[in-house]
């Protein structure tokens, strides 16, 4: 199951335009152009509330107590399919979620199997300084949005997916090759803490002395490699703080979520959709230009725009210059208007 778009209306500076989602979308764009609003409002399925207090676009007109904003989803059984039953979803300014299909309702089934899938849905955007804090021990934990809760996660991974633990660890030896495994601190009874291991000299790093690039990196690892992971993973800017070496591996792990086929995993797909500001990033999805969505501001209305779906894209893809170029420079669009 995965969402095909998601429609805004009046919602901040999404006032009336579409995202187009596939099984993973990178979304770039100036800041304040719709980016973080559009994937907070998605993370809001999972609970069937409306996220933003007074969050209305400006400059709507006539009687404020009739202002009217919502979110509509369109779902599909597969990316490459047609709508699966017309089945939409969405959320209005009274809070109330609610499924349709066509002109009528919705069978029990798949209204459950959608509520199900939505309750999965989850937003992180990374804080070095949370994903370092001790955390509590507990027999089920997740990863909070801002990364806090990691030292348990990992606990709770090597013990009960111990083949999972290990591929992090290994994994963290070729993004870090400082380090060579992660270690376990007991601050308090009841509490866990992690240390990485040097690989010269078996040194014990704590957590509050690791970089903010070396938390992230941990991080991004431990989710990629989830036993049971989120139907939707939205992410912002999973590169900060990482040098542009680490970005295809970035690439990677996130590709392991969204595409398990490809590394021999046996589960259902994450959805995935991830905003940067990195053209180095950008660059990797050259070969993949239906993958990536371009945010554009003018005035006080955003859109989103699929960079595929450009009639010149052919000819910028020829040329020498690499997406990221192409973006810094405005040829793709998706950057700071000019004052």
């Amino acid at each position: 199951m995965f969402i095909k778009s998601i429609k805004f209306k009046n919602v901040k500076v999404l006032k009336n335009t579409v995202l187009p989602l596939g099984r993973f979308t990178l979304l770039i764009g100036p800041n304040g152009s719709g980016k973080t609003t559009a994937m907070r409002s998605l993370a809001a399925f999972r609970r069937g509330k409306w996220p933003w207090s007074g969050g209305f676009s400006v400059g709507l007109e006539g009687n404020p107590h009739e202002w009217e904003a919502s979110m509509v989803l369109k779902w599909s059984s597969e990316p490459n399919e047609e709508w699966l039953d017309n089945i939409t979803s969405s959320i209005n300014r009274r809070r109330r979620l609610e499924h349709s299909r066509g002109t009528g309702g919705i069978n029990p089934g798949h209204n459950e199997s959608l509520n199900f899938w939505l309750q999965e849905i989850r937003f992180y955007s990374f804080d070095a300084v949370q994903i370092a804090m001790q955390s509590k021990l507990q027999a089920k934990v997740e990863m909070a949005e801002s990364g806090t809760k990691l030292a348990v996660v990992l606990d709770r991974l090597r013990d009960d997916n111990p083949e999972r633990f290990k591929s992090v660890n290994e994994a963290i030896k070729n993004w870090l090759p400082e380090f060579d495994s992660i270690l376990f601190d007991v601050p308090t009874e009841g509490d866990r803490s992690i240390s990485l291991r040097t690989r010269k000299g078996g040194h014990k790093i704590s957590a509050g002395d690791l970089s903010q690039g070396t938390l992230i990196a941990l991080a991004l690892l431990t989710l990629a490699y989830l036993p049971e992971p989120p139907t939707l993973v939205l992410l912002e800017e999973p590169d900060r703080g990482l040098h542009p070496r680490l970005m295809h591996d970035v690439k990677d792990a996130l590709y392991r979520l969204a595409f398990p086929e490809e590394s021999g995993e046996d589960r259902e797909p994450v959805q995935v959709v991830v905003t940067t500001h990195s053209p180095y990033f950008l660059d990797l999805f050259r070969d993949n230009p239906e993958q990536i969505v371009i945010a554009e501001k003018k005035g006080n209305e955003a859109t989103f725009t699929r960079l595929v779906d450009r009639d010149d894209l052919d000819g910028l893809l020829d040329g020498e210059s690499s997406l990221g170029d192409l973006w810094y420079s405005g040829v793709l669009g998706g950057v700071p208007t000019e004052k």
